[in-house]
């Protein structure tokens, strides 16, 4: 963790914070002295809660579905309610439910792949800016990937292009009201087996092949030639978050070991 504190004083809401790298981001941002609102779908958030109360951190949970408007709405109104302000929002919902040749996903596993990686973003920018334009100033991270370039997840990539799209408009309507939009595109990361699975259905020989394939491509194009860590994923994220990135806006900025996306 570092010794800085970029973020006191400061309200910070993170979206999927219950595990992975939104838990690390919500970490490390409580100890740069962050006031936090942790956003999730899952009971686990409360053990993220417990966590970085444990680092001196004051912070809410809001447990909601944020593929809605209604849910974004819910965390966006729980935050001014508390806090009074929102000064930074982390958009980390999402992930590739599936992994397949486009011509296996049905209609129906398409649309969940949209409205998994795409309308969380979508709508959590949309719930916070009028509080944003009012205050005239705020910061918005999307967690965006690489995939947008990447085989076996054709409806994955076209929610992260969305994503990558939204960031790069977003930022250039709202630069006049203070207001930095920037992604991070994360490339291939290891992290702990999830508590909430993705896809909780028994995986195919036919799956695990192109699992597999998505691995091989993953690696083969990263010039470091393995996976990042989720601290490497954090690091960019904060940093992009914090002031310290107070000319970066509208930039899609991929931390794939090289991976362009």
């Amino acid at each position: 963790m570092s010794n800085l504190q970029r973020f006191s004083d400061k309200v910070v809401i993170v979206t999927g914070s219950a595990q992975g790298i939104g838990r690390g981001v919500a970490l490390q941002l409580a100890a740069e002295g962050a006031q936090l609102v942790l956003a999730d779908l899952s009971d686990y958030v409360q053990d993220v809660l417990a966590e970085v109360k444990a680092l001196g951190a004051e912070a809410i949970t809001v447990q909601a579905d944020l593929e809605s408007f209604a849910g974004a709405q819910t965390v966006v109104t729980k935050a001014i309610q508390h806090f009074g302000r929102v000064d930074v929002l982390i958009n980390n919902v999402g992930g590739a439910i599936w992994m397949k040749p486009f011509q296996e996903f049905s209609e129906q596993e398409i649309i969940k792949e949209v409205n998994r990686s795409l309308f969380p973003t979508l709508w959590c920018c949309r719930a916070v800016l009028p509080t944003m334009i009012q205050q005239q100033a705020g910061v918005i991270v999307n967690v965006s990937s690489i995939a947008t370039r990447g085989i076996n997840r054709i409806p994955y990539s076209a929610a992260k292009g969305g994503v990558n799209a939204l960031t790069a408009s977003l930022a250039f309507e709202h630069a006049k009201d203070g207001i930095r939009v920037n992604a991070i595109a994360t490339g291939g990361t290891e992290a702990p087996p999830r508590k909430v699975p993705r896809n909780s259905s028994p995986l195919s020989q036919n799956e695990k092949d192109w699992m597999q394939q998505v691995v091989d491509q993953t690696i083969d194009r990263t010039f470091m030639g393995r996976y990042g860590s989720i601290e490497e994923q954090v690091k960019a994220i904060v940093f992009v978050a914090s002031d310290d990135a107070s000319y970066i806006t509208g930039s899609v900025i991929p931390v794939g070991g090289g991976d362009q996306g």
